[in-house]
């Protein structure tokens, strides 16, 4: 299903500042080379993550799903002075081509890469959280949230990707494990006392969502 109009997306995309050189190579390079760009944050998806970011001005970010790197640099642009970014990605070679961009930035000493199971690593960082970016595996959403919600500050920001799962959620019957699992977190958000949440229809779909 097509989401968002193709004119009025072009449209948005010429009217929005340019990226940067490195953060216009990322998009270039893993839309020319990897199997899997659609995974990518797209050009205007990532300003906004970078105003968002620069709006909260946090000190300690979460990110669970790398991919190439690309929200990663975004979201780190309103990092504090002593701020730092954890980033956490599954796949090993993914994980290697971030590092490689990551070095190349100028956010090198505040960006933390783990490479393995966000599951795993997730309880083991001490950090309390300003900003959590949610765009990772699907199924385990719910668990993500659970997770981190715990270490998020009071008045801290959750940033989850994916909530409109190209547009599945939307059929009368919600069909497939991604697509479910999507329809369960909003439910499971939306039905959340601690905390307030608003939808926005950017792309593929981005969940706010603000720790009361």
């Amino acid at each position: 299903m097509q989401l968002v109009n193709e004119k009025a997306e072009l449209y948005a995309a010429q009217n929005s500042t340019l990226q940067e050189t490195l953060l216009q190579k990322i998009l270039d390079n893993t839309a020319a080379n990897h199997p899997h760009a659609h995974m990518l944050s797209g050009s205007t998806q990532g300003k906004l993550l970078e105003f968002l970011s620069e709006m909260i001005h946090p000190e300690k970010i979460l990110e669970i799903g790398t991919f190439t790197g690309f929200s990663a640099l975004s979201l780190a642009k309103g990092l504090q002075k002593k701020g730092i970014l954890h980033t956490i990605e599954l796949r090993e070679e993914d994980a290697s081509i971030a590092e490689q961009y990551f070095n190349a930035s100028a956010y090198a000493n505040k960006i933390k890469l783990h490479q393995g199971d966000a599951l795993k690593i997730i309880p083991e960082l001490e950090d309390e959280w300003d900003l959590v970016f949610i765009d990772a595996d699907k199924v385990n959403y719910i668990n993500y949230y659970e997770l981190t919600l715990p270490k998020l500050k009071s008045g801290g920001w959750i940033i989850a990707d994916n909530v409109l799962f190209h547009g599945q959620v939307l059929e009368t019957e919600v069909k497939g494990k991604n697509a479910l699992a999507i329809q369960g977190f909003n439910d499971h958000v939306k039905n959340d006392n601690r905390v307030e949440q608003v939808m926005l229809t950017v792309r593929d779909g981005l969940m706010l969502i603000k720790k009361i």
